[in-house]
């Protein structure tokens, strides 16, 4: 049998390996066997800085020595406990979210494997408490690629799943950028967009409602933040028909936006937020649900619907236990609010330089770029859930050291929490260099 050594890595990985969201054939992305800190090593020993925090998740960086250590001890004193069964990690890692939860009441954790299995079972949770069927989800938004996650999402990830799971309605959330509600005013399209969310709930009967499922910043579809007021109206809405507010905070959570959750950043108290990504630092797969208390004794005298084989891993949360602890003893939830600044001013200056910028917006550690082919129109670089996509510039940006996500005319800025203002600097070079090159169409689409 041939070695890993013998072995041409790239082509290995392409001949046995299924990526996601994109066509097989041609790809020759970098085969990454190393990281540390804000950056990643391919096998080559090549190193590119990591301008998104892997896929919004190694809020850490890569190599934190707390979590991989914990990792280890777990593994040699306990691979695997059933679900059924206490565990120390376990009840230790649900005690330390709810500690940094925004409940003042408490409340309780049950673990999943990932986001999307946290936001299916976040809505079997609410359905079952409040004994209505329907969920309301808006466009432009991931919840999760599996069927029902997938039937959540306001996206075209979704079409593979349809018809899905019945009983989820969409709707039309602010974004004053490329507004739906054909307004540049973000107070005005607050307005509008809470009136509209009020229009569907009568039509689709706001007490037949379970759940509204709601990022509090839009993740992949742009990082868009929401104007003031409109969560805080949304949350109105929900109480005013008994229906239960929960957050992804998938991406959002452990320090993304300056806060422990984004809830604590905009001042807005989910009823259920749901949580993965950051908090191992996505060193081990983890999610979640945590569920405000007095909500979560209706469980008291009922059997909780769901279970999952691997809910609460030893492993998985002896990682997310020492990456928690790692976020508070570093400081690290707030030291997104430091990084806005540092972020803002750079990329801000990258807009006055390029005109294919069409608009900076984010908050904390996180911000989304969103690229146009004209500033008066507004006329994206490549349609939204177009066939187009900017491949060629997002490789041009590895080829010259730098990996950061996107999907079709936006990138998404999220560094690990622990990047340095030189990072920033070499990032901002880097994407400097590749815009011009975009915009004197050496990478056309």
């Amino acid at each position: 049998m041939r070695t890993l050594v013998d072995e041409d890595l790239a082509a290995l990985h392409g001949r046995y390996v299924l990526s996601p969201w994109v066509a097989q054939a041609g790809r020759k992305p970098p085969v990454i066997v190393r990281g540390e800190g804000s950056y990643l090593e391919d096998e080559t020993g090549k190193r590119y800085l990591d301008f998104s925090a892997g896929l919004v998740a190694v809020n850490l960086g890569h190599g934190h020595r707390g979590v991989a250590e914990a990792i280890a001890e777990q593994a040699r004193t306990l691979g695997y406990a059933a679900p059924s069964l206490g565990n120390d990690k376990r009840a230790l890692l649900a005690q330390a979210i709810v500690e940094i939860a925004p409940w003042q009441e408490g409340g309780r954790v049950f673990f999943t494997t990932g986001g999307g299995e946290a936001n299916e079972d976040a809505v079997k949770f609410a359905r079952a408490i409040t004994g209505r069927h329907k969920v309301l989800c808006a466009y432009r938004s991931f919840h999760g690629s599996a069927p029902g996650a997938g039937t959540l999402t306001g996206e075209n990830r979704r079409f593979p799943n349809e018809p899905g799971i019945p009983g989820v309605v969409h709707f039309f959330a602010p974004f004053p950028y490329r507004s739906p509600f054909h307004t540049r005013d973000p107070r005005e399209e607050t307005r509008r967009a809470l009136a509209h969310l009020h229009d569907v709930l009568t039509y689709e009967g706001g007490e037949r409602v379970a759940a509204l499922l709601l990022e509090p910043v839009v993740g992949s579809n742009g990082v868009v933040v929401y104007p003031d007021g409109y969560l805080a109206g949304v949350r109105e809405l929900c109480d005013r028909h008994g229906i239960l507010l929960i957050f992804d905070e998938v991406m959002t959570g452990f320090g993304r936006t300056g806060e422990a959750f984004a809830a604590q950043r905009f001042e807005v108290t989910p009823d259920i937020f749901t949580f993965a990504k950051g908090v191992t630092s996505a060193y081990v797969p983890l999610g979640g649900v945590a569920v405000r208390e007095s909500l979560a004794r209706y469980f008291d005298d009922r059997p909780l619907p769901s279970g999952h084989t691997f809910s609460g891993h030893p492993l998985a949360v002896a990682a997310g236990l020492a990456a928690v602890h790692a976020y508070r003893s570093e400081g690290l939830f707030a030291r997104a609010r430091e990084i806005e600044g540092w972020l803002r001013s750079r990329l801000d200056d990258l807009q006055r330089r390029h005109h294919a910028i069409g608009e900076i917006r984010g908050v904390g550690a996180f911000f989304g770029v969103e690229l146009v082919a004209d500033r008066a129109s507004r006329e994206p670089l490549v349609p939204w859930q177009g066939d187009r996509t900017l491949a060629p510039f997002f490789n041009d940006l590895l080829q010259r050291g730098l990996y950061v996500y996107g999907r079709f005319n936006a990138i998404v800025v999220a560094p690990p929490l622990v990047v340095t203002e030189p990072e920033l600097d070499q990032a901002a070079e880097i994407l400097d260099a590749a815009l011009t090159k975009l915009e004197t169409g050496g990478l056309r689409p």
